[in-house]
C-alpha cells in the first residue's frame, strides 16, 4: 500500500537525520494522524503527501490548507513539539496568530499530550515538501481574524477529553475517537451564519457548504439515526464503506478511504458503540398537500423509469443485491428530509470508497446526461415514497439546483 511506502521511507529518512525517536512512537503517530484524517485537507490530489496548499471553498471564501510536512523553511520542520501541541490545543499558530475554524482544533483539543506528540514525531518522518503557504482569500470582514474572538467565546471550549466512568470502555475510547480525532461532529452537525454549531444540535445534520452533499443525522432514526443498527453493520460501513444496510458516496467515502479502513477492527467497533449510543432525535413530519400532489404527478413516471434503469441492479421492490448495489426500501439515506444525496447520485453517479475489505467496489452510473431534470425528480420521488419508504418528492427545481454542484 503506498501509506506503507511513506511510513517506511519516513522512518529511513528518521535514521538518516539522527534522529533518536522511538519507532513505536512513529507507528502511533501515523495511526493517529489517518484517525485524524490529516491528508484529506492537507494534501493536493497529485501532489506530495503533507505539502499543504489544498483550496477549501467556504461560505466566506477560499481557505488553504498549511504545509505541515518537516520542511524547515515552509512547513513544521523547525517547530518543537511544545509548539505544535499548543497549536493543537488552542487554535493558535506556532505565532501565536488565531487559526480559523476549518482546522478542527475544536476537536483536536480534546486529544490527549502523547497522542498530538506521536502525531508530530510522525510528521516529522515524511518526506519535506518545500511549498510556501497561500495566504487566505477570504471576504471582508472575515478576513478580520480578531473576529475570531467572538467565534472561539461562543464555540470553543479548550481541554482534554476526560473519560466518563458510568461508561464502558469501549463507550469512551468510542467517544475519544469520534469527538478529537475524528471529528465528526464539524460534518454531521449544521453551522450557522457565523460558521459554528450548537451543542444542542450535535450530530443532528447538515448541509456541507460549497461540497453540496448532506451529512446525515446520526441520531434521528429518520434520517440516518443509528439505534437500530448493528454493531456490525456501523462497523462495516466505517471500515469497508459498504454494509447491509448500504454505503457511503461523496465526502464521507473519502474519509474511510483517507481515514477509516486504516483503524483497528478494535477501534471501529468502539466508535459503533459511541455512534449507536448517541441519543435519539427528530421525527418525521407529514408531507404538505405541495409534495402530495407532486408525488402523484411523478410517481408514475419514476415507477417506469425505475423499472428500465434500476431495477436490474437494486431489484424491482428495491431490494438490493447484498452490499454490491445496496436495498433502497428501507435505506434510510433515501428518506431523509434533505433529498440533496439521492438526487446528487442519480444526476453524478458514483462508487464507495476502495478499501482493504472493499477492493474492487461496484459503482452507479451517472444519469444526468439520460434524464431531463423532470425524470430526475420523478425516478427519486419513486425511490423515495415507494416500498412503504416514508420519503417526501421532489421537484424539478431541486435537480436542476444540483446538475451544476462540483463532484468532489
Amino acid at each position: 500500500m503506498r501509506t506503507h511506502r511513506w511510513f517506511a521511507l519516513g522512518l529511513l529518512v528518521l535514521a538518516q537525520a539522527g534522529y533518536g525517536q522511538d519507532t513505536s512512537i512513529v507507528a502511533r503517530g501515523e495511526y493517529l494522524a489517518r484517525a485524524s484524517d490529516c491528508i484529506a485537507c492537507h494534501s493536493n490530489p497529485g501532489d506530495k503527501p503533507f505539502g499543504g496548499g489544498r483550496p477549501m471553498s467556504t461560505p466566506f471564501g477560499t481557505l488553504y490548507s498549511p504545509n505541515i510536512s518537516p520542511d524547515r523553511a515552509t512547513g513544521i520542520g523547525a517547530w518543537t513539539a511544545d509548539e505544535f501541541y499548543n497549536m493543537m490545543r488552542t487554535g493558535r499558530s506556532r505565532s501565536g496568530m488565531l487559526l480559523y475554524p476549518a482546522m478542527p482544533f475544536a476537536a483536536y483539543t480534546k486529544m490527549t499530550r502523547p497522542d498530538i506528540d506521536a502525531i508530530f514525531a510522525y510528521l516529522k518522518t515524511v518526506p519535506p515538501v518545500h511549498r510556501p503557504n497561500t495566504a487566505q482569500d477570504l471576504r471582508f470582514p472575515y478576513n478580520n481574524r480578531t473576529l475570531l474572538l467572538g467565534w472561539r467565546t461562543l464555540y470553543f471550549t479548550e481541554g482534554e477529553y476526560k473519560p466518563d466512568p458510568s461508561k464502558s470502555s469501549d463507550w469512551n475510547r468510542g467517544a475519544y475517537l469520534v469527538e478529537g480525532p475524528g471529528h465528526c461532529a464539524m460534518c454531521h452537525t449544521a453551522i450557522n451564519a457565523l460558521g459554528g454549531s450548537s451543542a444542542s444540535a450535535a450530530y443532528q445534520g447538515g448541509l456541507i457548504p460549497m461540497q453540496y452533499w448532506y451529512a446525515p443525522s446520526l441520531t434521528s432514526n429518520h434520517e440516518a439515526g443509528l439505534g437500530d443498527w448493528s454493531i456490525a453493520d456501523i462497523s462495516d460501513l466505517l471500515q469497508a464503506g459498504v454494509s447491509a444496510r448500504g454505503a457511503v458516496y461523496g465526502p464521507m467515502a473519502e474519509v474511510v478511504h483517507n481515514s477509516l479502513q486504516y483503524l483497528s477492527d478494535a477501534d471501529i467497533r468502539a466508535m459503533a458503540v459511541y455512534l449507536k449510543a448517541l441519543p435519539a432525535t427528530g421525527a418525521s413530519s407529514a408531507p404538505t398537500q405541495a409534495e402530495v400532489q407532486d408525488k402523484l404527478r411523478l410517481f408514475p413516471l419514476g415507477k417506469k423509469i425505475y423499472a428500465a434503469q434500476c431495477a436490474t441492479c437494486h431489484g424491482m421492490q428495491g431490494e438490493g443485491k447484498g452490499s454490491d448495489f445496496p436495498p433502497l426500501a428501507g435505506n434510510q439515506s433515501i428518506q431523509m428530509t434533505s433529498s440533496v444525496n439521492p438526487i446528487r447520485m442519480v444526476l453524478n453517479g458514483g462508487y464507495p470508497p476502495g478499501t482493504i475489505r472493499n477492493p474492487r467496489p461496484y459503482g452507479m452510473p451517472p444519469f444526468a446526461q439520460g434524464l431531463s431534470d423532470e425524470e430526475v425528480a420523478a425516478v427519486v420521488t419513486y425511490i423515495r415514497t415507494a416500498w412503504n419508504n416514508r420519503g417526501t418528492a421532489v421537484t424539478d427545481a431541486d435537480v436542476n439546483a444540483l446538475r451544476s454542484a462540483p463532484l468532489d
